[in-house]
């Protein structure tokens, strides 16, 4: 099998593997949503009903109820990618003149992400109880357009806060509610939210600068063996001048794992990091993501003059109802209030 052959191989699996998680984690509208769920329109005539049953039920019980697969699979993928560093890149690297501290900053990112990822994963979002319901009704205005005065959630029967959401994995109502991500098995709300970005950052940086690593250290084993000025013996017999395709075909067949991890790196790299600048909007602006989803299809009912609803408080179509300026809304962010705290007079 060559190396086109298993470049596409490798290209569709991991397409393959974001379409479902874009699919069945509430991600529907992003572009790899679309296009898995255009894909499997075309492909369900050719699928037996049996296997697509069995499909849709393993599916939702992944995706759809609470449970851990995800948290171990990002752990199994990184010990994957950080036992590949170690064993070959990290001597690799020093063998290339890259300093000891530098080859080992990976690892203490690795430190610092865990204990973040610790926290993300057991710190309570801002789960809404008998206790603190009365408190958390106070916290925030009901804009009347998103979050409408007097809503009861149907599951727990409770009067529903301004921007709270009942989470059907979770089966619970969280203030400020943002998403349920299946990676740390947990809500992302008021209280772990500032854990959340963290996390997606310390990610980012750990891939960024593993690959940057990587990448640095087969450049100057491309350097060093001379591959950029050889030659080598086409089909027809001639001579023909190494380019950027045969180095990185000799590269794959010299070192295919550290090529595949190099390739997964830069691919979580850039994955990650447009989730992380969409998120740090978010948070620049005071909406979460649900907001942001939900405001699409009330973006213009605030301009009806029928409509009914009358705020006191100006709504910002671009900025959202909440926005309080830049430092104001970083602080609500990592500084977020706990009614929970407070004692009953």
């Amino acid at each position: 099998m060559d190396f086109l052959t298993l470049f596409s191989i490798y290209v569709v699996v991991v397409l393959t593997c974001i379409g479902l998680v874009c699919k069945y984690s509430g991600q529907q509208q992003t572009p790899f949503g679309r296009l898995f769920n255009t894909f499997t329109q075309v492909a369900s005539p050719w699928i037996p009903q049996c296997v697509q049953n069995l499909s849709h039920r393993t599916l939702h019980r992944l995706f759809h109820q609470r449970n851990s697969f995800f948290v171990y699979l990002h752990l199994i993928l990184e010990a994957a990618v950080y036992a590949e560093y170690s064993y070959e890149v990290f001597g690799f690297c020093l063998e290339m003149d890259t300093t000891t501290v530098n080859a080992s900053v990976p690892y203490v990112l690795l430190a610092l992400k865990s204990y973040i990822f610790y926290l993300c994963c057991s710190r309570d979002p801002g789960t809404l109880t008998k206790k603190n319901h009365a408190a958390q009704l106070k916290v925030y205005q009901y804009d009347e357009q998103l979050f409408q005065e007097g809503t009861v959630c149907p599951t727990c029967q409770f009067v529903k806060p301004a921007r709270s959401k009942h989470c059907r994995v979770c089966n619970r109502c969280v203030q400020r509610f943002d998403h349920h991500c299946i990676w740390v098995n947990n809500c992302i709300g008021a209280q772990n939210t500032r854990y959340f970005l963290l996390y997606l950052l310390s990610v980012c940086a750990m891939a960024g600068d593993m690959a940057v690593l990587t990448a640095d250290m087969l450049f100057h084993v491309t350097l060093r063996s001379g591959l950029m000025h050889a030659r080598y013996i086409d089909e027809q017999g001639r001579q023909q001048p190494s380019g950027l395709l045969f180095v990185v075909q000799h590269l794959f067949l010299t070192f295919p794992r550290i090529v595949f991890m190099l390739g997964f790196l830069v691919f979580v790299f850039f994955l990650l990091a447009g989730y992380s600048m969409f998120h740090c909007y978010l948070a620049l602006v005071n909406q979460t993501s649900n907001e942001w989803f939900k405001r699409k299809g009330h973006s213009c009912q605030h301009c009806h003059p029928d409509s009914g609803h009358h705020s006191h408080t100006s709504y910002n179509p671009v900025q959202g109802f909440y926005h309080k300026g830049i430092l104001r809304n970083l602080r609500e962010v990592f500084w977020p209030s706990c009614p929970t705290r407070k004692k009953d007079s």
